[in-house]
């Protein structure tokens, strides 16, 4: 049972053999109608399909105007990139706190009690999907001038009061990495309706140059001047042509993903004192990334982990926090963090993907509650009744042991 999947058919193979056949590889007129759909798809004005999610973060902090002397606010409970991308424009990053078990973005409390007059930009996470508090979050931005960047790696397609995650604050970003919900293998792309950002945006993707490749193919240009030291962050035909497809399949994908959590929810939450987060989503729609639970306290989540494995079940860990990697620890940041803290040890992410079944879900569910040991109550009736749906359906856990060993994280 992986973490996380990809279904390759026909038409993915297909869209991919055209984009080799056309003779034209390099960010050319795929990339162009998958900008506008993802725009259209966005609600945003400006849409830029980039390398990746981390160039796509920080294309949005140059463009921001975040360098040396600045500071970014952003959650420890993240993926490295982001704090990577904040230090890579010379500015200095500044963890704060998550909310807590029950809810895994950042606290806008503590986010307010670290701005400093240094502070630049926050750069806020919609983790696993689920949208962050973006009232709190834009009312502190406004009072102190400040830019925000939502990473929405994980969140395409969700929303929050009717409105796309991405296009809330002024400007977004988002990542096709293999085990996102739009996946293309590698890719990214900035979304904004600022025209003076989308400009900088524009130049800063492709060297600062002022035409691009495919321009001066077609004749529309026949030279160009380099108006910003910009980087190489260009998507290529292949991936653009790949992302069309995988596009008009994520509503679906993403209707998938929210029944599958919810079974895991009814399944897992509770059970032992085990948590499911974002229980309560009144002005949101999310995405529903990762199947993520918070293990009781004091339980040994290596031994957890190793249980399923042995079982055919991988998991992973979303995520060590920043603060704790040595390349972080060491710089010097002292901010406390008692969530992010709380939370660390006891992180799980189960698999989920789009063609997973309702019964792979009551599988890895029973596996994980005979991992625990529960014993009892409650705890009791859910492994029975996983037990008997099980045998019923002639599923047991001996199925998943044929897995690979070697399962990638």
């Amino acid at each position: 049972m992986p973490l996380s999947d990809v279904l390759v058919d026909d038409e993915l193979v297909e869209a991919a053999g055209s984009a080799v056949r056309s003779g034209w590889w390099s960010m050319g007129p795929r990339v162009e109608e998958f900008e506008r759909a993802f725009a259209e798809f966005s609600g945003a004005r400006h849409a830029f399909a980039v390398s990746n999610g981390t160039a796509a973060l920080h294309l949005a902090l140059v463009a921001c105007g975040c360098g040396p002397g600045d500071e970014v606010i952003l959650p420890s409970l993240n993926f490295v990139a982001a704090a990577n991308s904040i230090a890579h424009t010379g500015a200095t990053p500044v963890f704060c706190d998550i909310k807590g078990a029950g809810d895994l973005n950042l606290d806008p409390d503590d986010l307010e009690s670290a701005v400093t007059p240094r502070t630049k930009a926050l750069l806020v996470l919609h983790y696993g999907g689920h949208p962050c508090d973006m009232a709190r979050i834009l009312g502190i931005a406004r009072a102190r001038r400040l830019a925000v960047i939502e990473d929405a790696a994980h969140a395409p397609g969700a929303t929050w009061r009717g409105r796309a995650c991405g296009t809330l604050g002024d400007i977004g970003c988002f990542s096709f990495f293999s085990n996102k919900n739009l996946a293309i293998g590698e890719g990214g792309a900035v979304v904004t309706d600022d025209d003076e950002l989308a400009d900088r945006v524009r130049l800063l993707r492709s060297h600062g140059m002022t035409t691009l490749t495919w321009d001066r193919h077609r004749g529309h240009a026949h030279t160009y001047d380099v108006v910003e030291q910009g980087f190489n962050y260009r998507l290529d035909e292949l991936r653009a042509a790949i992302g069309l497809v995988q596009l008009r399949r994520l509503p679906a994908a993403n209707l998938a993903r929210a029944v599958l959590v919810a079974r895991y929810r009814s399944l897992v939450h509770g059970l032992e004192g085990t948590v499911m987060p974002f229980e309560d989503e009144s002005e949101s729609s999310p995405a529903n990334h990762i199947a993520v639970a918070i293990l009781p306290p004091g339980t040994p989540r290596d031994a957890v982990r190793e249980a399923l494995r042995t079982n055919g079940i991988q998991t992973s860990v979303h995520y060590p926090p920043i603060h704790r990697f040595a390349c972080y620890r060491d710089a010097g940041s002292t901010r406390p963090l008692p969530s992010t803290e709380d939370v660390a040890e006891r992180l799980i992410t189960l698999p989920l993907f789009p063609h997973m079944t309702e019964d792979q879900v009551d599988l890895v569910s029973a596996e994980l509650v005979e991992a625990l040991g529960a014993r009892g109550g409650a705890s009791a009736g859910r492994k029975t009744r996983l037990g008997e749906a099980h045998e019923a359906e002639g599923i047991h856990s001996g199925l998943a042991a044929s897995a690979p060993e070697n399962l990638p994280e």
